[in-house]
C-alpha cells in the first residue's frame, strides 16, 4: 500500500512538472507583446524595456523555464507585476473561497446524482427510469454559465431571494452560506446528471453479476440488495469519476465567480490573463491543476482502502 501510494504521489509530481513546462511555453507564445498590454500602448521604449527585465522576459527562454522550476522546488510561485506581493499569498487568500464553492457543488450534486441514480435502477425499465434519464441528459446539456445567468436573473433580481454578488459579509456563517446557493447550484446542475447517469450505469452492471445472482438465492431482499451492495460496488466503481467531477467543479467555477462577482481562483486567474500578469496567471493554473490532481490521487488510494480487489492488485 505505501509503494502505491508513493507511485501516486510522484505520478503526480509528474503531470505537475509537465504541466508547468506547457504553460510557461503557452504563455509565452501568446501573440502580442506583454510590456504593451501591460504597461499601455503610450508607454516608451524605456518604460518597456525595464519592464522586460523586472520580468526576466529579457532573458534567453530556458534561463527563464529554469529558474521558474527552481522557484517551484521552493514553493514559490513568484511575484505580482503590479502589487510586488508574493503570488502564492495571493492565490492562498482566495483558495477557501473557491474550495467552498466547489465542496458545497459537489456535496448537493453527488447526493441528489445518486438519489436519482438509485430511483432509476428500483424502476429500471418503466417510465421513472426513462423520465430520469431525459432529466439528466438535460442537465448534462445545459452550459453552466447560462444556469448562472438565469438564477441570477431569477433569484436574486426578480425574486430578491439570494444575494446577487459576493461571498457574504466577513464572519457571518449564514450570509456566506446565502452567497453560496445560487453560484453552487450554477456549476453543479451539470454534475447531477452525470453522477446520476454513472451510478444507474454501474448498479445495472452490478445486479448482473454473480454474486449478486447468489444473493437472490439465499431470499436477500431485492432492496437490500440494491442498497446494501449495488450501491456500493458502484460507488467505488464510480469514485474516479466523481474525483474528476470535483476537480472539473474547481475549473468551473470560473464562470460562477465572474458572474457573481466572487472572489477566488477563477475571477483570479481571469483578471491576471487580461493584464497578462504571468507569474499569477501561472500560479493560479499551477494551484488548480495541484488540486485536480490530489483529488484524483485521494480517489485511487480511497478505492484501494475500500475494495479489496484494488489492494489484491498492488
Amino acid at each position: 500500500m505505501t509503494l502505491f501510494v508513493a507511485r501516486r504521489i510522484a505520478l503526480g509530481i509528474v503531470i505537475l512538472l509537465i504541466v508547468s513546462v506547457m504553460l510557461f511555453l503557452m504563455l509565452h507564445m501568446i501573440p502580442g507583446d506583454p510590456t504593451v498590454v501591460a504597461l499601455g500602448p503610450r508607454s516608451t521604449p524605456v518604460m518597456r524595456e525595464a519592464f522586460r527585465e523586472m520580468m526576466g522576459l529579457d532573458r534567453p527562454l530556458y534561463e527563464q523555464i529554469g529558474s521558474y522550476l527552481l522557484r517551484l522546488t521552493h514553493l514559490n510561485l513568484g511575484e505580482d507585476v503590479w502589487s510586488k506581493r508574493p503570488v502564492t499569498t495571493i492565490v492562498l487568500e482566495v483558495l477557501p473561497f473557491t474550495v467552498a464553492l466547489a465542496f458545497s457543488s459537489f456535496i448537493w450534486a453527488v447526493s441528489l446524482g445518486v438519489v436519482l441514480g438509485c430511483t432509476a435502477v428500483v424502476h429500471h425499465g418503466r417510465w421513472p427510469d426513462w423520465l430520469i434519464g431525459v432529466f439528466s441528459v438535460g442537465l448534462v446539456a445545459v452550459p453552466s454559465f447560462v444556469v448562472a445567468l438565469y438564477s441570477l436573473l431569477i433569484f436574486a433580481v426578480a425574486l430578491n431571494w439570494l444575494p446577487a454578488i459576493g461571498a457574504g459579509e466577513p464572519g457571518d456563517i449564514g450570509s456566506q452560506i446565502r452567497a453560496l446557493v445560487l453560484p453552487s447550484f450554477a456549476i453543479g446542475i451539470g454534475w447531477v446528471g452525470y453522477v446520476a447517469r454513472i451510478i444507474r450505469a454501474a448498479m445495472i452492471e452490478a445486479m448482473g453479476e454473480a454474486h449478486v445472482r447468489t444473493l437472490r438465492a439465499f431470499g436477500v431482499s431485492e432492496r437490500k440488495i440494491i442498497y446494501g451492495y449495488a450501491l456500493k460496488q458502484a460507488f467505488l466503481s464510480a469514485l474516479p469519476v466523481i474525483a474528476i467531477g470535483f476537480g472539473g467543479l474547481l475549473t468551473g467555477s470560473v464562470f460562477a465567480e465572474i458572474v457573481f462577482t466572487r472572489p477566488g481562483l477563477g475571477k483570479l486567474t481571469y483578471d491576471a490573463v487580461m493584464s497578462r500578469n504571468y507569474p499569477l496567471v501561472m500560479g493560479t493554473v499551477l494551484v488548480t491543476c495541484a488540486l485536480y490532481v490530489a483529488c484524483m490521487i485521494i480517489a485511487d488510494i480511497a478505492a484501494a482502502i475500500l475494495d479489496p480487489r484494488v489492494r489484491s492488485a498492488l
